[in-house]
């Protein structure tokens, strides 16, 4: 591929998904369309979200950052949480002024960026980020010519769909599956596992429909298909834990003639590193600030470790870290007084969970079916993932391991002061810094300077004008770091552009829209102004 040419990119992005796929050698699995990408593509095995949840986990993949270096890091903000109101939620997470959504970078550079339709950054997504968000939105929908960037997220293979459903017959026969060895092996927990099978299924239909369109447009040569999931299935001691099953993921990419057909590498990942490869693959320059790195492409880099973190999930606080390289993980309890079942209405649902809980009650749980009623937890934990891959062999206290722990336990603390963690502030405290008096900030509104011969970016003009000779319009934003969307069309469904440099305006009279926002801060008020422009520009 030329260095000047600008790929098209489509991200299919699964939920509570580990790679229970044909393409990883699971014999249950009905996923043809998945394996058919990967038969075109290459599989990433070492792949890792950098959280076990979804919210956290998709604020540090849109932005480029650790969830714990922006805030971002404490399950679910923007809700009212009913049963525990006295904490400081709902909040919008206020980033730091100079961090975007990266698709804003893509968007400036020319690329057409669509999401159909799920956001869950943790902070409302700005109208800056996406040329269209929206259940109809689309790479077809896009001017011609420009290279797109399309996001599409099946989320039938969410947790909450292992739940009983009256109205589904299973297609998946429980007495096939196999839990994993820490879970009860029961009827009710076969079942459950049966539904994801299922869900998956329904899935990879949809990711067939995708790469069908994709031939139908004559695209499937000239796009990069990358398929991925937030984070693990969502089994208990998977989703919202940093164990192997929290956050392992599957991920594929195709891309033609770059990367060989039916190709695997052993290479790490963290989808923080999504992003960055993005704008890498795009040719766009990647602003220092962000804390990913290319994993494909020219620019490339090989990672060593991928990190991940434990906050509060619903209503329960906890803090776990943890750092992995290829074989050994590591992680690090700053609660090891509390159990690991905290208190989760929404996540108690799980009918595994059901059942673990009822066997605890009756004594019926042995090893290693009872490692999440064992407390305390240790306050450090190693696990060698090649020879235990269920991480359930402790060796933090074993005298053959001290030196992987030692450097694992160093390797975390670089980490954390590297790049900062603000699980080290409590919550409130937090969310004070950012709400002073406990109002959440507001974006400034725009101005409009005209530029011409009688006015050379001097003089605003909020309203508008008549001007003569060629006219360019220039927007600002008083907030620090606010972007700026604007448009000139009429009406509500509007297409609002990316603000990136001065309007050149034609003969005659327009009006231009303007909107501001930062991340974090609520919308700026629209304002317009209508310029008319008296001889040809």
């Amino acid at each position: 591929m030329s260095q000047n040419h600008r790929p098209n990119i489509l991200w299919i992005s699964l939920e509570d998904t580990s790679p229970r796929f044909g393409c990883y050698g699971d014999p249950i699995a009905r996923t043809p369309n998945i394996d058919r990408l990967a038969a075109g593509g290459c599989r990433f095995p070492n792949a890792f979200s950098t959280a076990g949840v979804c919210a956290p986990s998709r604020s540090a993949i849109i932005t480029g950052m650790y969830q714990t270096s922006i805030g971002t890091h404490h399950m679910r903000t923007t809700h009212q949480n009913l049963h525990t109101p006295e904490m400081p939620t709902p909040y919008s997470a206020v980033l730091p002024h100079y961090v975007k959504t990266f698709t804003e970078y893509l968007r400036a550079a020319g690329y057409y960026c669509t999401n159909n339709h799920k956001t869950d950054y943790q902070f409302t997504p700005p109208i800056t980020a996406w040329d269209e968000l929206s259940k109809n939105a689309h790479w077809r929908n896009r001017p011609g010519g420009m290279p797109f960037f399309s996001v599409f997220n099946p989320t039938i293979t969410h947790e909450s769909g292992m739940w009983p459903k009256d109205d589904r017959e299973l297609e998946t026969d429980p007495d096939t599956v196999k839990l994993p060895p820490y879970l009860p092996d029961t009827p009710k927990a076969r079942e459950a596992l049966a539904r994801h099978y299922d869900n998956l299924a329904i899935s990879d239909a949809k990711v067939g429909e995708l790469l069908d369109q994709l031939e139908e447009d004559g695209l499937d040569d000239d796009t990069i298909v990358i398929l991925w999931s937030d984070h693990g299935e969502g089994l208990p001691r998977g989703k919202r834990w940093p164990y192997d099953a929290g956050i392992r993921i599957p991920l594929i990419v195709r891309w033609p003639g770059e990367l060989e057909p039916a190709s695997v590498t052993d290479q790490l990942v963290s989808l923080i590193d999504l992003g960055p490869t993005m704008l890498s693959l795009a040719g766009v320059q990647r602003p220092v600030h962000l804390q990913g790195q290319p994993f494909l492409g020219p620019e490339k880099v090989d990672r060593e470790y991928i990190f991940a973190t434990r906050d509060r999930y619903d209503e329960s606080y906890d803090m776990v870290r943890a750092v992995r390289d290829k074989r050994f993980k590591y992680l690090r309890n700053y609660f090891p007084e509390k159990p690991y079942l905290l208190w989760i209405p929404y996540r108690n649902k799980h009918p595994v969970l059901q059942e673990m809980w009822r066997l605890h009650l009756e004594g019926k749980l042995e090893a290693p079916q009872d490692v999440m009623f064992r407390c305390p937890r240790p306050v450090e934990e190693l696990y060698d993932t090649e020879n235990d891959p269920f991480e359930l062999n402790n060796l933090a206290d074993d005298p053959d391991h001290q030196e992987t722990m030692a450097h694992l336990r160093r390797t975390l603390d670089d980490w954390r002061n590297e790049f900062g963690d603000l699980g080290d502030v409590s919550e409130d405290q937090m969310v004070a810094r950012w709400y002073p008096n406990g109002e959440q900030p507001a974006t400034a509104g725009s101005v409009f300077i005209p530029i011409c011969e009688e006015n050379l970016g001097t003089d605003a003009a909020p309203e508008g004008g008549a001007f003569s000779g060629p006219l360019l319009v220039q927007l600002h934003c008083a907030t620090q770091g606010a972007s700026i969307a604007y448009t000139m069309e009429e009406g509500e469904d509007v297409h609002w552009k990316l603000y990136t440099e001065p309007i050149r305006l034609p003969q005659g009279t327009t009006t231009i829209r303007a909107k501001a926002i930062r991340i974090g801060y609520t919308e700026s008020e629209e304002r317009a102004g209508t310029f008319e422009v008296k001889r040809d520009a």
